[in-house]
């Protein structure tokens, strides 16, 4: 079932970047020094706004990459 919060999401091993698309708005995010494990507890989360929630959500520094587009 579609998360009704979390529109995709992407991981950079390299950078330890985890980037997060959210809906409705579409804006992406960026997180900084997100551990691996955490991401693939993410992937698997049956409810990906409460794992966000949880333990992404005020836990690591972000900032907005790009805003989404409105209709």
């Amino acid at each position: 079932m579609p998360s009704t919060a979390i529109r995709n999401l992407r991981y950079d091993a390299s950078t330890r970047t985890l980037s997060v698309w959210f809906v409705p708005s579409g804006d992406r995010y960026d997180y900084e020094e997100v551990e691996p494990e955490t991401y693939a507890a993410f992937k698997a989360a049956s409810s990906k706004g409460r794992f966000f929630n949880e333990f992404v959500r005020d836990r690591y520094r972000f900032h907005l990459v790009e805003h989404g587009h409105h209709p």
